[in-house]
């Protein structure tokens, strides 16, 4: 099969692209950067310098079956952009849109997004999200992936068959930001004042996405579906920390410390969206992908930890 693949040198991309090489596929990559050194001739490299979305991937698209959209604006934490969802539709809304529309022209069958748990909303109460639950998003981000799902669907209503997936925290060899700050923390043997933090967190290690994604690469059923995804193991922030201790081989040093006092402290600071993804729960109900796909995660959270822990100590 040959497939065209936008953002191949980012996080997600990299362990996409080493998954397509060695399933033979014939691989046409979208990068802002090209590799001095690519591995492999089933792979050819294209630089990516959209900035106004009007670039032309005719080059690109004929013969492609199937693209899988990972490029876009990420969230950040500190955003200075002076017109956030203006940036953020920019990347997100209009180059995924200008993209899609020329598939369709050139005949692509498929054509994956990955959005965000974001456009479900920023915590869980008394259930899992679910696919089909109303949007909520709360930020510049998760409004500009949303807006962006509903424009594919309707764009390519019996042109192109549209699979979109919605991960969580991603983590993996690789992974920066928050995640990699607390495994860095964890190591380093400081104490975090969670222990006392009641709740239930999905997340989704790279390997599972990735999995997930290449099931969508073909099976029928999971056209025009809008999909979730974790481990299928939530873990309350205590034992994701106790977790890494383990895979680190260090002692996980928690104090306990009330919650209430924590988000008083993390307003005090102005740290609430940081605060919120250790204290609060964010749980995806992904039964649809296990009834309807027949998928499994093929790494639990204990193999996927120490997998991205391994990697940090090479």
């Amino acid at each position: 099969m040959k497939l065209l693949l936008t953002g191949a040198t980012g996080f997600v991309g990299t362990h996409m692209l080493a998954a397509l090489q060695a399933g033979g596929h014939d691989i046409v990559c979208l990068a802002r950067q090209v590799p001095a050194r690519i591995e492999g001739d089933n792979i050819a490299f294209m630089p990516y310098t959209d900035a106004d979305g009007t670039a032309d991937w005719g080059c690109v698209l004929p013969g492609c079956e199937t693209v899988i959209h990972l490029a876009g604006r990420a969230h950040v934490m500190h955003e200075h952009a002076p017109d956030a969802l203006a940036a953020f539709r920019k990347v997100n809304v209009e180059q995924t849109l200008a993209l899609a529309r020329q598939a369709i022209a050139h005949g692509v069958r498929r054509f994956i997004f990955i959005s965000s748990i974001k456009v479900n909303g920023e915590q869980t109460q008394d259930q899992p999200f679910r696919s089909t639950d109303l949007p909520t998003p709360q930020d510049a981000y998760g409004v500009s992936k949303h807006e962006a799902e509903q424009s594919l669907l309707a764009l390519a209503q019996g042109k192109m068959e549209i699979v979109i997936v919605r991960p969580p925290l991603i983590y993996g060899p690789g992974v920066k930001a928050n995640f990699l700050q607390l495994i860095n923390t964890v190591q380093r043997g400081i104490p975090l004042p969670l222990g006392a933090i009641d709740n239930q967190r999905s997340l989704v290690y790279v390997g599972n996405l990735v999995d997930l994604l290449l099931t969508c690469l073909s099976h029928p059923q999971a056209a025009n579906r809008i999909w979730l995804v974790s481990d299928n193991q939530d873990v309350s922030t205590p034992d994701l920390i106790r977790l890494l201790g383990e895979a680190l081989q260090m002692p996980a040093r928690l104090l306990n410390v009330r919650p209430a006092w924590l988000t008083a402290l993390a307003k005090l600071a102005g740290k609430e969206a940081q605060a919120e993804k250790l204290l609060a729960s964010l749980q995806v109900d992904i039964s649809p992908a296990l009834q309807t796909l027949g998928w499994r995660p093929p790494y639990s959270l204990q193999q996927g930890l120490a997998i991205t822990t391994h990697a940090l100590r090479r």
